[in-house]
């Protein structure tokens, strides 16, 4: 049976991610923490979650440390129990992840879904160039932002609130957690997809 995600994003294969960091300038601060999940779409049209990933990360030799990100984040960079690997290690791993559920969903590149996707693709951006990484699977500069999609959709833009929109659970105690954050953002992410298809606004 032909794969509908292939046609839904013109060929694009939407994987949503979370990054956690040291602060907010991709240049000189470390990425901390990074979580992935991989959609796929039923016979019917919809997304679903069917995949994920996650690892804590050692910060680059030089990274900034912003004291105000890390009691935002609450993350100890340099806890040994934080089980970290090298962010060339973790995004080795997320890229052949990434690539494998393009292939399986038939499509040709991936593109970045995050809540405000530009300061998270800014973090990939800057580690792919310091680790000399080639094969990048995703968009160089296009992705799909959920925080301007629930602007349209739910009139929302913070998280918490676009996700209290959408009846879907948000828990500040959880929240700021790569993993716990890819997988709110997923549920709004899909959220939104599916219900325009619900509305018929897809196919057209």
């Amino acid at each position: 049976m032909e794969n509908l995600l292939a046609k839904r994003f013109r060929g694009y294969y939407p994987v949503i991610i979370d990054i956690e960091t040291s602060g907010l300038v991709s240049q000189t601060d470390a990425m901390l923490e990074i979580a992935a999940i991989f959609p796929a779409m039923d016979e019917q049209g919809y997304l679903y979650c069917a995949d994920k990933i996650h690892f804590n990360v050692h910060p680059f030799e030089g990274a900034n440390f912003d004291p105000k990100a890390l009691e935002f984040t609450g993350i100890d960079p340099f806890n040994p129990l934080r089980a970290a690997v090298d962010e060339r290690d973790a995004l080795t791993d997320i890229f052949k992840l990434v690539r494998k559920h393009q292939k399986l969903n038939g499509c040709n590149r991936s593109i970045i879904v995050a809540h405000n996707a530009a300061f998270d693709q800014g973090f990939i951006n800057q580690a792919t160039h310091r680790c000399n990484l080639k094969r990048v699977p995703f968009h160089p500069f296009a992705t799909f932002d959920t925080a301007s999609m629930a602007g349209l959709v739910l009139g929302q833009t913070v998280l918490a609130k676009a996700c209290a929109q959408a009846n879907i659970a948000y828990d500040n105690k959880e929240a700021h957690s790569a993993l716990y954050d890819t997988e709110v953002t997923a549920e709004l992410f899909f959220y939104m997809v599916n219900k325009l298809k619900a509305l018929g606004g897809w196919p057209v």
